[in-house]
This record gives C-alpha cells, structure tokens and sequence, in this order.
C-alpha cells in the first residue's frame, strides 16, 4: 500500500520528534503491513534506531492507532513487545514511537518444520499467563467481531449461487453465542506472521491495534488459519494448538463461528477490498475455509 512518508510530515510533527530524540538522519517508510499513515523506521544522530507511527486525527482508522496506543501504555514490561517510547497529539496527528527491533529479526517462518514454531506457540501461551488479568480499559472483544460479523452478513445476503458453501457458513454463524467470547484476557487479536518478529529464537509481537478484552483461547482460534495459511493440514494446526492448554477450553461451536466470520470477513477483502490485498485475502479466506469445514466435521 502507498503511505505517507516522514518527509510529508507537517514540521510541527517533525520537530517534536527532533526535540524529543534528536535529528533524524534517514527516515525509512515500511513496506510491510496494511495499516494507513506513516509507519517509518527513524534513524538518529545519536546512533540509535526508533519505529514511528502517526496518522491523522480524522483518519477512519485513528481509532486503531489509539488503540495501539493504550496498549502501549498498558501492556505489563514482561511482555514480549517492543515498549513504546513516547505518544502524543501533534496538532491534527496522532503520534507514537516504539523501540526498533534489532535489523537481524525476520517475520515468524510459519510453515511445517519451521525452528520459529515452538517459540511461537510458547509466544501465544505465554500471552495468555501474562495478559490475565486483562488491563482495565481494554475494549471488548465483541467489538472487534462486530465488524467481521457485519461483512460476513453482507456476504451471506446474497444470492445463494453467488456464494459457494453458504449453508456451511450460516449454520456456523447462527450458532455463535457472543458471549461464549468475553473473558478477562488481552488478547493481540491479529497473531500473524508479518505481526512476529523473531530474534535469537525470542518472538517480538508488534501491532497492538486490535487489542482487546476476551476469553483467551480466542488467540488461538484467530491463530489457526495462519498456520493453514502456511501450508499446514487442520488436523495438524489443532495439533500444535492442542499444546497450549488454553486452547483445550475452547467451545466448539464458537470456534466454529469465529472460523466463519473471519472467512467470510477476507471473502469480502478479497472482492471488495483495494486491489493490491485482494488475492492474499482470498489465500487466508481459502485457508480459514479448511478449518472451518475441519471442525464442521469434527463435530
């Protein structure tokens, strides 16, 4: 995606950030990720590297920054996640900066035999431990599923043959109670390769911006089709998710529902979203289809 550049900052935003961690030598615009506004890797005099984020107040998506924001001021120092620095409002901008990880991190390898896996099963069971009690003031989880609740209807409203399997996805959706969803963990929410970083076998999660308050095997099952997605069998991500002891409580018609809703959510990206996502939502919805259809069979 294109996004603005530290360069097209307004020099409020920009001197702000020269008074508070000296001049900026090089701004690198990242070229990972979805998210709007700016999001730049800022090297400084004084030697070191800092990740910048900032996007407009009446952005749509301010709201996430936010987020991501609260949770940089919530989440307990244990927490495997780089700390975030500094935030503020900068005129019509919302800012942050977080510590940079280390240039030899890569993006979690996900894929069968990958020597990342254990530590990032052992990432998302220790999240769990160290995100229970919830923080106050995290959003509830429901909230988050709205959203994919509500293009999932949008799909499921339209003509029979114009959306293959429907009756496997509405039997799913009619089936999740949103209360078997709430609980007193913080969950990431949006676990993903590109949201890992891995450095010396430790897992560093980034991207907070859809942290919220939920029953904590929801990690997992928002987990599942990501290691479908790289190349997994069902059968074997429910193996390696049946290490994590959270995952055993999981009910399973609400796996099944929130397998449905985040399907048939990428089902719309992949038609309607901007063009360059369009087919690597529809690779996660074809994978989220396996799994749902897994444990429609599972029964």
């Amino acid at each position: 995606m294109t996004r603005t550049t530290w360069e097209e900052l307004p020099d409020s935003v920009i001197n702000v950030i020269h008074a508070r961690f000296g001049s900026v030598l090089k701004a690198e615009t990242a070229t990972s990720g979805i998210m709007p506004g700016v999001a730049a890797r800022l090297d400084l005099e004084k030697g070191e590297s800092v990740f910048f984020k900032a996007i407009e107040r009446t952005h749509d998506a301010a709201r996430l920054h936010l987020r991501e924001r609260w949770a940089g001021q919530n989440l307990p120092g244990e927490v495997p996640a780089p700390r975030m620095l500094w935030s503020d409002t900068v005129g019509n901008w919302h800012v942050m900066v977080h510590q940079y990880v280390n240039d030899n991190a890569h993006h979690a390898d996900l894929s069968p035999g990958s020597e990342d896996l254990p530590a990032v099963l052992d990432t998302i069971e220790l999240l769990g431990t160290l995100l229970t009690p919830c923080p106050s003031g995290a959003m509830p989880v429901t909230d988050n599923v709205a959203a994919l609740l509500s293009k999932a209807r949008h799909m499921l409203d339209r003509r029979r043959d114009e959306l293959a399997d429907r009756d496997l996805y509405e039997a799913a959706i009619d089936g999740l109670d949103l209360a078997s969803l709430r609980g007193n963990t913080l969950l990431h929410y949006d676990l993903s390769a590109g949201n890992m970083l891995v450095m010396g076998g430790r897992v560093h999660v980034v991207d907070w911006s859809f942290a919220a308050r939920g029953a904590a095997w929801l990690e997992a099952a928002l987990f599942a089709p990501r290691l479908i997605e790289a190349g997994h069998t069902p059968e074997k991500a429910d193996e390696l998710l049946s290490a994590l002891p959270r995952w055993r409580d999981s009910p399973r018609t609400a796996v099944t529902g929130i397998a449905a809703a985040w399907t048939l959510f990428r089902l719309y990206k992949a038609q309607y979203g901007p063009e360059p996502v369009r087919e690597a939502r529809a690779h996660a919805a074809a994978a989220g289809r396996a799994w749902l259809a897994y444990w429609q069979a599972k029964g």
